[in-house]
């Protein structure tokens, strides 16, 4: 046993007060005249010894009495484990209100049982004590000290999240938290089922604050969850079918036997089959998404799975041009050839400039730039194509014949490609194809059919080998290359358009598709969809003017917001900054009448793991203590008890209540 105010034991010498009562008091003698004392002596022997015994057991009441509230004033207690902490406490309560937690235990919702074991942590304490209530939002007003009223209101307002943080970030806001207080103790508590994909407890590193973990466990749980999409290809085009695989996975011990998908285009569902997956395992399927009309879709594949569901539907958005637009920067006169092959593929318009009389500020309106036939490249034109490839631009360039070797040289290398070093007239003949590479991915039906391959009559050696060929010659030097830069594409072609030099634009098994997927193609993957809490920042197009309202908002079904926002030449970067709390579709906008973009957006997957730390695994990290939230015993004081030990002031109480019974009982019935 200790006392957490052992100072008040030196009370104890008020002891002598009551002894010092009894000698002075029960000692006294009065004298008493009677006639006759012959038959008084042994009446007097026995009333003196009843007498004397009666005077010590009250002596011995008001011993005890005094001696019991001294003790009460000292409060003596039992420690429990961990040593007591006295003084004013910081404490911080850690409630994960993700949507794991909307499983159900045996009594309620794991989250309504952690919002109650909460609410008797903070009973636990005293009303000086101050408290931080965190969730996975980190809301701004979840980060200080508040009184122990405060702290079991913010408790009643904690709602399910769609917000996942590792318990590392929690433990250090926590920390940083209980720092911010002038209190000597600090202590934190975390209500959690600890899956163990977020909880990354080894990470915690032992400090001043001492850390408690509850703990929470559902029933048995089985999930199956669509944890991602993606097209095949980049750009979807009209009137035809993309490709989209999807992948979808088992998180439990058991196989999933025909798990259904349905496909929601615009409000039109359409179901697309059946799957078996099995057990902790995940399947990949390709569906296909059909393509009816230009312009932006709203589309979901969902599965049906219960009782977790948040991750049974995954939102996404794509748009599909109406016209693919090329521009041409020519020498001289356009090609010919060139213009026919564009003009042959249906949504896509051409538009034809002399490199003398080139409009910069369009460039941004077009999915691809070639360079046709030009002698000399400017340094303007050189810096033009550098930020339009940048933002996702795609440059073709076709030399001309008669060009210098060193015309080009500040081009190739602004793109990160071998220069020129000399124009060689040899025939040589293109040998290989690189069917792995977009450009030509599924172009040919059969990869081992001969297929009529490119001749050339002169063509640009090159310094060195680089970037990603395409189209090779039979001695292994470079016809087409690609070059990425951030979020565009630089192809190269190392030999003239004109057909005195070769016979590509007479190939139309290469020519054609190769001019189609390099249009379409992005170095950069699309985001069809975001991840909430994760994705804080999403791009667009920017279309603002002079004199314009420049203020870009997003709007879901219920709620409209002005995001954080930057322009970035003909991009606009915005911060959505966990304002967007709900999975589903969001609107981008300058006014309500002109929607700029959509945006798809899922919850976390992190959540759909069915796997977490029991408390054995919790008790084998250091430096951390669990708490069983299953305990049927009061839990207030089962918490009060392990922070500052078993207190007994209540029981000297008693006993001087007790003890002053006694006395009163012996002096009012025990006759003298």
């Amino acid at each position: 046993m200790q006392f957490l105010y052992p100072t008040f034991l030196f009370a104890l010498l008020t002891l002598a007060i009551p002894i010092i009562i009894h000698l002075y008091s029960f000692r006294r003698y009065r004298k008493v005249l009677f006639t006759n004392v012959r038959f008084l002596k042994a009446v007097k022997e026995e009333t003196s010894a009843r007498q004397k015994l009666r005077n010590l057991l009250v002596l011995a009441a008001r011993c005890l009495a005094l001696a019991a509230l001294v003790f009460a004033f000292a409060q003596p207690f039992i420690p429990q484990g961990a040593a007591v902490k006295q003084g004013e406490q910081a404490v911080s309560i850690f409630v994960d209100n993700s949507y794991s937690m909307s499983a159900l235990s045996q009594e309620a919702p794991l989250l309504e049982k952690a919002k109650q074991r909460a609410r008797e942590i903070v009973e636990a304490y005293s009303a000086e004590d101050r408290f931080q209530i965190l969730t996975q939002d980190f809301e701004g007003r979840h980060q200080r000290l508040v009184s122990k009223e405060e702290a079991l209101g913010l408790i009643d307002e904690i709602k399910v999240s769609p917000a996942v943080k590792d318990m590392s970030k929690v433990l250090q806001r926590q920390y940083s938290a209980l720092n911010l207080g002038k209190a000597p103790n600090k202590t934190a508590f975390i209500l959690s089922d600890f899956q163990k994909n977020a909880a990354d407890l080894g990470n915690y590193k032992d400090s001043i604050m001492s850390v408690n973990l509850i703990p929470l466990t559902a029933v048995q749980e089985k999930n199956i969850s669509i944890d991602s999409a993606w097209f095949e290809i980049p750009v979807q085009m009209l009137n035809q079918t993309a490709p989209m695989i999807v992948k979808i996975k088992n998180h439990t011990a058991e196989n999933a036997e025909n798990v259904r998908l349905t496909l929601k285009i615009d409000n039109q569902e359409k179901p697309i089959g059946s799957l078996k997956i099995p057990a902790k395992s995940t399947v990949l399927d390709t569906i296909s998404v059909p393509v009816l009309r230009t312009g932006w879709h709203e589309a979901s594949i969902s599965l049906t799975d219960y009782p977790v569901q948040f991750d049974d539907t995954y939102y996404f958005t794509y748009n599909v041009a109406t016209q693919i637009n090329a521009l041409v920067i020519n020498e001289a006169a356009p090609n010919a050839y060139l213009g026919a092959a564009f003009e042959g593929i249906g949504y896509f318009k051409i538009t034809n400039q002399n490199r003398s009389n080139i409009d910069y500020s369009k460039f941004n309106t077009f999915n691809m730039v070639v360079l046709n036939d030009l002698v000399s490249v400017s340094s303007g034109l050189v810096s033009e194509l550098r930020q339009y490839v940048q933002n996702g631009g795609n440059v073709v360039v076709f030399p001309s014949g008669s060009a210098q070797s060193s015309a080009y040289n500040e081009l190739l290398s602004t793109f990160r490609a071998p220069t020129f070093s000399s124009f060689d007239g040899t025939e040589r003949q293109v040998a290989s194809v690189n069917t792995e590479e977009f450009v030509f991915q599924d172009v040919f039906m059969n990869k081992n059919t001969n297929l009529r391959l490119p001749t050339t009559k002169g063509s640009f050696r090159q310094s060195n080998r680089g970037g990603e060929d395409l189209l090779t010659y039979r001695d292994g030097s470079t016809f087409l290359s690609k070059y990425k830069l951030d979020k565009g594409n630089f192809y190269l072609c190392t030999a003239p358009l004109d057909e005195k030099y070769g016979n590509l634009v007479k190939n139309g098994e290469i020519f054609i598709p190769m001019l189609y997927k390099m249009a379409i193609s992005t170095a950069k993957a699309e985001h069809i969809a975001y991840v909430i809490g994760k994705d804080d920042y999403i791009e667009a197009e920017s279309r603002t003017t002079t004199g314009s309202e420049n203020t870009f908002k997003i709007k879901g079904k219920t709620e409209e917001f002005i995001p954080e926002q930057k322009v970035i030449g003909s991009q606009v970067v915005l911060g959505v900054n966990q304002q967007i709390r709900e999975a589903g579709f969001y609107d981008l906008h300058l006014n309500p009448n002109d929607t700029l973009g959509k945006f798809a957006f899922n919850y976390d997957r992190k959540e759909s793991a069915m796997e977490y730390y029991n408390k054995d695994e919790l008790s084998a990290f250091k430096g951390i203590n669990v708490i069983d939230a299953n305990l049927k015993s009061n839990f207030t004081q089962l918490v009060g008890e392990r922070n500052q030990g078993v207190h007994l002031w209540k029981w000297c109480i008693v006993l001087a209540l007790a003890f002053l019974a006694i006395e009163t009982l012996l002096l009012r019935f025990w006759k003298k």
